[in-house]
């Protein structure tokens, strides 16, 4: 009997001859790359029917700070997040919110939105993408 054997590769698109590894996205688009794109996210978040109720009311400001100085930290930049937060405690931070798989398709819909808006390179969209679909299915914690 012959036996097939399967290999799965799996790689980061390159540029300029150059790996991006996950902790070198801050240094491939600074804090600017990631201001842009979490404003450009939080622009529609208020006025979303399944995110914008999710989110305390008076504090898009706060949240859109926390996810910015979140990202620039997990993709190698200053830890302001831990400094002011301490552990990222991911699950623990969102369980007093309902996120179902509604919830956390549409935060991946206006991400991925976000993400293609702003001018980021394709091997950094690559990466982010990636972290953000695993990341939000995480963050799933009601059915």
């Amino acid at each position: 009997m012959d036996r097939v054997c399967v290999i799965t590769i799996k790689f980061r698109p390159m540029l300029a001859s150059a790996w991006v590894e996950d902790h070198e996205v801050y240094a491939a688009i600074g804090e600017d790359g990631f201001e842009r794109l979490i404003a450009a996210f939080y622009r529609q978040v208020p006025g979303d029917d399944i995110l914008g109720p999710l989110y305390p009311q008076g504090d898009f400001a706060g949240a859109e700070q926390r996810l910015r100085n979140f990202l620039i930290y997990r993709f190698g930049g200053p830890q302001h997040y831990i400094e002011e937060r301490g552990h990222p405690r991911l699950r623990m931070r969102h369980a007093p919110f309902p996120v179902n798989q509604a919830a956390r398709d549409r935060w991946m819909q206006l991400m991925t939105k976000a993400v293609n808006e702003v001018t980021l390179p394709a091997e950094v969209r690559a990466i982010l993408i990636e972290y953000f679909e695993s990341t939000a299915t995480a963050m799933m914690n009601r059915l």
